[in-house]
């Protein structure tokens, strides 16, 4: 079995008080003047999702992202003085420019050096890797792993027609939230190892979900704000890529799914984690279920999810969690861990 050097000290996360339903969300629609009236209960039967979390309107992504720092570094009894690297990992940012790592570490009393890792829904495993790897080559000890998804901000209310209603779906999906992770350097007998990670992408099919404002490509177009995504595409281009990923993991690791005491996967749908255990042989009774009553949480879905393990009373040391990640663009990775 491949072992690292580095550990997983701690994980939190920050939901936002104010919820939303979907039957709000159905009635905002309706009420927009836009045209379209989805069929009340239409979201829900798509998604299997029936609340999702909004951030207050004075807050922006990186306030998420401290909140859920702040709550990880008082469960960890460290002080953020004790940090040497911050990783803002997250498909939200407060603005273009600077990083929003930035703007945390400045909220949160920083003076390490700091970053922005972007991967769609999965930055935040990407954050893991890139924090295991500068901390198994000694560059640095202990490293803050953040996140703070603002998806609410680019909902499209006023719809037209069924067909901008299904370009725009995934943003009645998304939640507001943050997470938080602590990573350090493995001593003997350190909990939370990180025991495997692998990774893969199809970046041919990255133009099947997009929210294109803001870039080089639509500075200031209006109707770039908003998310589009393909869902049927998407769906053709995951399957295109595949479970190898996965099952090569648990081959290098020497495990198989019934071996592992949770598994905490990013959900966009309940329909589609269904189809994903099928395909993949993950038990849906391991997996974490956040979806129905937290919406899609976008890159703050796995620290949340690793965190209720954590605090779970009946997880045991050595208890084998499986973090695996699905993004838009598209990409799909696995974060193995032993408690």
């Amino acid at each position: 079995m491949e072992h690292s050097a580095t550990s997983i000290a701690g994980a939190s996360a920050h939901l936002p008080s104010r919820r939303l339903s979907t039957l709000e969300v159905e009635q905002r629609i309706a009420a927009s003047g836009g045209g379209f009236r989805p069929h009340p209960g239409r979201i829900e039967r798509l998604t299997g999702i029936r609340w999702r979390h909004v951030l207050p309107d004075a807050w922006q992504a990186s306030d998420l992202a401290v909140a859920a720092t702040r709550r990880l570094l008082a469960d960890a009894g460290a002080g953020i003085r004790e940090v040497d690297l911050l990783l803002f990992a997250s498909a939200s940012q407060d603005m273009v420019e600077p990083a929003t790592a930035h703007i945390v570490a400045a909220k949160l009393g920083a003076t390490c050096p700091v970053m922005d890792v972007k991967n769609a829904c999965n930055s935040f495993l990407n954050g893991i890797q890139v924090a295991e790897a500068l901390i198994a080559t000694g560059q640095h000890r202990r490293v803050v792993v953040c996140t703070g998804e603002a998806p609410s901000r680019a909902v499209r209310w006023r719809v037209r027609d069924a067909a901008q209603f299904m370009e725009s779906l995934p943003g009645y999906t998304m939640s507001d939230g943050g997470g938080a992770m602590l990573l350090e350097r493995a001593g003997p007998g350190s909990g939370g190892r990180i025991l495997h990670r692998a990774f893969t992408a199809d970046s041919s099919a990255w133009d099947v979900g997009t929210l294109p404002a803001g870039g080089s490509a639509h500075p200031r177009e209006e109707d770039a704000t908003y998310f589009r995504m393909d869902g049927r595409r998407l769906r053709a281009a995951f399957e295109a890529l595949g479970t190898g990923v996965l099952d090569d993991a648990l081959a290098a690791l020497g495990k198989s799914w019934s071996d592992f005491a949770a598994v905490c996967v990013h959900q966009v749908s309940m329909p589609y984690l269904r189809v994903l255990c099928g395909r993949t042989g993950i038990p849906l009774d391991r997996t974490v279920i956040t979806l129905p009553d937290h919406g899609n949480l976008a890159s703050a879905t796995l620290p949340l999810q690793l965190s209720r393990v954590l605090r779970r009373r009946s997880h045991e040391e050595g208890d084998l969690v499986a973090l695996v990640g699905l993004a838009g663009g598209v990409s799909m990775g696995i974060v193995a861990v032993a408690l």
